[in-house]
């Protein structure tokens, strides 16, 4: 039996619990405690609510049912010879009866009163309603598991503390149901991603996160060493141009679900490690692309909520009709009433605009670039209905097919919804001379600044090009910022389980 735990004399920690729960542990190891692994759950906690919620009174005491189950401590009333416990696992609770008179004399005082919460714990007992009609087990023996040196947060309060929340995840999935489902939400929707893709034709590959030239995208990178190698090497801001080399291999219609990583900011929509889902299927064009991916909404949506009509912040979003379409210029000008189209068509009076909104218009060589910068900081946040943005400057799409009509702008767009850019496709640049020079273009425009010293030139993917990609669209989708919105988050750290923080 345990002894009740009198404080020495000399210096405690900080936290008294804390330290009364050590000497508990010390007093628990002595009597043979060791942390035991054998005892076996005959049903989960989810699998009794499910099967007997609906059962009576009657029904369980006629059914007499024997049960063992374990869980985590979250609640203790102890009414002098009765006492009751909850137990939480995988986010569901079921009540525990314990009477004194079960068990032998001094135990119920000296060890079922002194488990504490968060303590995990088996129970072997009976199914019973009480006269509440609340599903409940009354309690035959009781075995401590795991012994929780640290005290948990309330339950019924959560922690309030958003910081400590991303830090210790683990105790807001304990303390905060709504949390735990946003995850299981998560889950949900990637695997329902999945089987829509798979439902399509399309295989999921696998491609290197680390690469020895980083590419795909236009972002700062995460150096890392290989020391057998002797050589750097980057964690992937893109799969692009592996999955690209695996199309100009023969495969028809592939994807891949996986993390990018991007050395840059952090903020209530950014990540610098996030999920992307990346699509590319050959004999296809950038408005095929389009059309999947607003079929996959309309999956996903479906699923989830069994309308075409959802709610996000303060928003509400109608999938039900189509997808809106708009060029980039006319989204600014939908947006911005004091700009006018012939201010999008001269470099010099662009530039003008974009100083008007204080933006820094020193690394913008073209008119394409200017149009992209105002577009950025203008409108984007602004587009709140889903919405389709297309007919993007050449300058900032490198790995895009031009437009047959106008050379200046690429077959590309992207998805936007409640200001948030959710995914970039275009039809892919398969002609390796034209690729040679859009690269060789792009470092020459960012040479002496930051932007150039992450450019690198992939000669590798020159060299598969110059075997032969067939006409391909892509698509990438930013599978957290989609997330948000199917389960009505504002940051984007509430859909990532340990987001990255600043050391403390």
């Amino acid at each position: 039996m345990l002894k009740k735990i009198k404080l020495k004399k000399e210096k405690v920690s900080s936290n008294k619990e804390n330290y009364i729960r050590k000497n508990k542990l010390i007093q628990l190891r002595k009597l043979g405690f060791n942390f035991p692994n054998t005892f076996k759950c005959t049903k989960t906690i989810k699998e009794i609510n499910s099967l007997y919620k609906n059962h009576t009174k009657d029904d369980l005491q006629q059914l007499n049912y024997q049960i063992n189950i374990a869980g985590r401590i979250t609640n203790k009333r102890i009414l002098g010879k009765a006492s009751f416990f909850v137990i939480q696992n995988n986010n569901y609770d079921i009540q525990i009866y314990i009477k004194s008179n079960i068990f032998p004399k001094n135990y119920y005082i000296d060890y079922i009163i002194e488990l504490d919460l968060g303590d995990i714990i088996g129970v072997k007992g009976i199914l019973f309603k009480t006269n509440t009609l609340e599903l409940s087990i009354y309690c035959k023996k009781i075995y401590l598991l795991t012994k929780a040196l640290r005290s948990l947060p309330d339950k019924y309060s959560g922690l309030k503390n958003k910081e400590i929340k991303y830090r210790k995840r683990y105790l807001d999935l304990i303390s905060n149901s709504k949390i735990t489902k946003i995850f299981q939400k998560r889950s949900y929707i990637i695997s329902n991603i999945r089987s829509f893709m798979k439902k399509k034709d399309f295989l999921e590959v696998e491609t290197p996160m680390m690469h020895p030239v980083p590419g795909g995208a236009n972002a700062k990178p995460f150096v890392t060493y290989h020391n057998a190698l002797n050589e750097k090497m980057y964690l992937r801001i893109a799969p692009e141009l592996y999955l690209k080399r695996l199309i100009i291999g023969g495969f028809d219609k592939i994807f891949e679900i996986n993390r990018n990583f991007r050395n840059e900011g952090l903020s209530t929509r950014h990540n610098p490690e996030f999920t992307m889902m990346e699509i590319y299927m050959s004999y296809s064009h950038y408005a095929d692309m389009m059309i999947l991916l607003e079929k996959l909404c309309i999956f996903l949506i479906k699923k989830m909520f069994n309308s075409l009509i959802i709610k996000y912040n303060k928003y509400t979003l109608n999938f039900e009709k189509p997808i809106k379409k708009m060029t980039m210029i006319e989204s600014i000008l939908k947006f911005n009433k004091n700009i006018h189209i012939s201010d999008l068509k001269n470099i010099k009076k662009t530039k003008k605009i974009a100083k008007k909104f204080n933006l820094n218009t020193n690394l913008c060589n073209s008119l394409g670039e200017l149009i992209h910068l105002i577009f950025e900081k203008t409108t984007e946040k602004k587009i709140i209905s889903p919405t389709f943005i297309t007919e993007y400057p050449i300058e900032i799409s490198p790995l895009a097919k031009t437009n047959k009509k106008n050379s200046n702008i690429v077959e590309r767009f992207e998805f936007f919804i409640s200001g948030y850019e959710i995914a970039n496709g275009f039809s892919e640049l398969n002609d390796p001379e034209e690729q040679k020079e859009r690269f060789k273009l792009q470092k020459s425009q960012k040479k002496n600044t930051n932007i150039s010293k992450n450019f690198h030139y992939d000669k590798e993917y020159i060299t598969a090009l110059e075997h032969g990609l067939p006409p391909t669209s892509g698509l990438g989708i930013g599978i957290d910022r989609l997330i948000m919105i199917l389960t009505n988050q504002k940051n984007i750290r509430d859909v990532i389980l340990f987001p990255i923080l600043k050391k403390i």
